[in-house]
């Protein structure tokens, strides 16, 4: 193959520096960007302009924008199809099992990385980079590629990178893992690039106003299927710790784990979700202390940087994006499972959710939270 890299280019800061930067640099590289949801669709949801979300229309056209200015071939590719099947339909399927799901590291998985490899082979590029914030090395010693976390911790992307294949870690470029995001901003402005002001992206692409609730409705009487979110049908129970029922709802999908705001029950002390069961109709509530878990199960663990787990070891553990990693002993349950001890309980361990394993900063694995 030749020395060509192919950019992944969302119309952002970050992406758009990585284009600059390598260009700058004298690398031969191609933009591409992938077209991934048709913002228009489900026009009854609203949410207005789709800003705060990435894969717009305008941030086609702000890509393509950047291309031009740096000089050099764009391409911009549907995968709308496989966007569907790999990401939305599964956060569906997730929030109707009661579970909460995480679309951008199944996005990340297999699209981003699975799908873009296949493209930068089409246009005959050895190697891709991306604009997330991480770093990846190969080790010289046990000849496996290693994630690391980014020098910019605020920005640290690796909890939804962690389904990467060493495959696809040898062949991906973080250029922006070394840097700030002060720094990308600063840079961005040097460089003269036309979205060197762009706000970032914060939001699901594909649910406009944040409300998945709503978006589960509109998406399922779409496909022709909304007579499962009926409300006569999924109406339920709110109940204690005890299962003794203290309210009602109108259905499980709308709360998830830690959830303190909608739950309308007067109480001495704030009542959170506890858990939820879709096919009892029932939402356990109760208070922050019953939040608390010592232990987990995590399953489906591919394991980036390390080979795998033999024997017990200790780890910090991050079960949310924003979650301060915490101190863990991971035992293995098999080869992709394994039962995870908190040295002091966490607060809303959330099925459906990512785990992540670090050791330092080195990103040993992940999986799905049980």
């Amino acid at each position: 193959m030749s020395e060509l890299i192919a950019v992944a280019m969302s119309g952002g800061v970050d992406s758009s520096v990585v284009a600059a930067l390598l260009r700058r640099e004298g690398r031969e590289i191609a933009g591409l960007t992938m077209q991934l949801w048709n913002q228009r669709r489900l026009p009854e949801l609203g949410g207005g302009p789709a800003t705060g979300r990435c894969c717009s229309l305008d941030d086609v056209y702000d890509a393509r924008h950047v291309a031009e200015h740096v000089g050099i071939p764009y391409y911009v590719v549907n995968l709308e199809d496989q966007f569907e099947e790999h990401v939305v339909k599964p956060f569906v399927a997730e929030y109707l099992a009661g579970r909460t799901p995480v679309p951008c590291t199944n996005c990340n998985t297999f699209i981003k990385f699975d799908r873009f490899l296949a493209l930068a082979d089409s246009v005959g590029a050895a190697r891709i980079a991306t604009g997330h914030y991480a770093r990846v090395r190969r080790n010289e010693e046990t000849g496996r590629y290693e994630m690391r976390t980014a020098v910019d911790v605020t920005k640290d992307q690796t909890y939804f990178l962690w389904g990467l294949t060493q495959e696809q870690l040898g062949r991906t470029m973080f250029p922006l893992g070394e840097m700030t995001k002060a720094e990308v901003r600063e840079l961005a402005g040097e460089l003269n690039l036309p979205v060197a002001a762009k706000p970032e992206s914060y939001e699901i692409c594909f649910v406009p106003t944040g409300d998945y609730a709503a978006f589960l409705k509109a998406y399922l009487e779409d496909k022709g299927r909304g007579d499962e979110l009926k409300a006569e049908d999924t109406a339920g129970a709110f109940v204690d710790g005890e299962g003794r029922e203290v309210g009602r709802h109108a259905g499980a999908h709308h709360f998830t784990v830690g959830q303190r705001k909608g739950i309308g029950i007067a109480a001495p002390e704030p009542l959170y979700v506890i858990a939820t069961d879709p096919k009892t109709k029932t939402v356990t509530i109760g208070s922050n202390e019953q939040l608390q878990r010592a232990t987990m199960v995590v399953d489906g663990i591919n394991w980036v940087s390390w080979r795998g787990l033999e024997r017990p070891a200790e780890v910090t553990v991050r079960i949310r994006n924003r979650h301060t990693p915490a101190a863990a002993t991971i035992a293995p349950l098999g080869e992709t499972r394994a039962e995870v001890r908190f040295h002091e309980p966490q607060r809303a361990v959330t099925p459906g959710q990512a785990a992540v394993f670090y050791s330092g900063e080195l990103v040993a694995g992940g999986g799905w939270i049980e």
